[in-house]
């Protein structure tokens, strides 16, 4: 257990002791804080050899999700690219490219952006926060040997839900849509979320996710 966000840099910090390459990775369900933890991570450590990378890139296009009858599920893990996401992550610990390109996620759009993200053979430590990173089941199942450690945030379940909702809100759902997406769909995917919280390396506790503030994509502008 740890208390304090120097403690967390220091951890992440001694995974490339020595020049090597790691892969940190933060679980945990749809609002917890990943991406705030990740964020505040990547700007405390040295930017030349930090980078930041969620696998929100590697949610399938709408387009895909219609032709699979999926769309209502989004989010789930059978709507992500999760083979893509660890071949991803397997050719950054390679070292063999000079720069890999990783996709984002447009928030706005709800869509993956491809080559959104570019990562330099100088890079020590990718971050990488996502809901399904402990999952040991189908196209996820082998995922978790390529990270070095994986982290769970462990948020206040009405906190949690307060910001989920609030970030759909902000990205254009209705407040009684948002609402209904936030303890439908994302709940669903919570709860098998949390099956996985014995699996992770370090469990960050609430209070300390609390400190860091609001969800980073809260604040951003649409």
């Amino acid at each position: 257990m740890v208390s304090t966000f120097a403690e967390l840099v220091d951890r992440a910090g001694a995974l490339v002791a020595g020049g090597r390459r790691a892969v940190l990775g933060i679980a945990g369900p749809p609002g917890a804080g990943k991406s705030t933890l990740a964020e505040a991570l990547a700007a405390a450590l040295p930017a030349a050899l930090v980078a930041h990378v969620p696998m929100d890139g590697f949610h399938l296009a709408d387009v895909e999700l219609d032709r699979l009858g999926l769309r209502d599920r989004k989010g789930a893990p059978e709507t992500f690219d999760a083979w893509g996401y660890a071949a991803l992550l397997r050719r950054f610990l390679a070292g063999q490219d000079e720069m890999v390109y990783a996709p984002g996620f447009e928030r706005v759009l709800e869509q993956p952006v491809a080559g959104a993200i570019g990562v330099s053979r100088d890079v020590r430590l990718i971050l990488t926060e996502g809901n399904y990173l402990l999952l040991d089941q189908g196209r996820w199942a082998g995922l978790r040997e390529v990270f070095a450690e994986v982290w769970y945030t462990d948020l206040d379940p009405e906190e949690r839900l307060r910001r989920l909702i609030a970030r759909h809100v902000r990205f254009g759902k209705a407040p009684d849509v948002a609402v209904a997406w936030a303890t439908g769909t994302d709940q669903r995917n919570a709860a098998l979320i949390a099956t996985t919280r014995g699996r992770a390396d370090l469990v960050v506790p609430p209070a300390l996710l609390s400190s860091l503030g609001a969800d980073p994509a809260d604040l951003r502008s649409p």
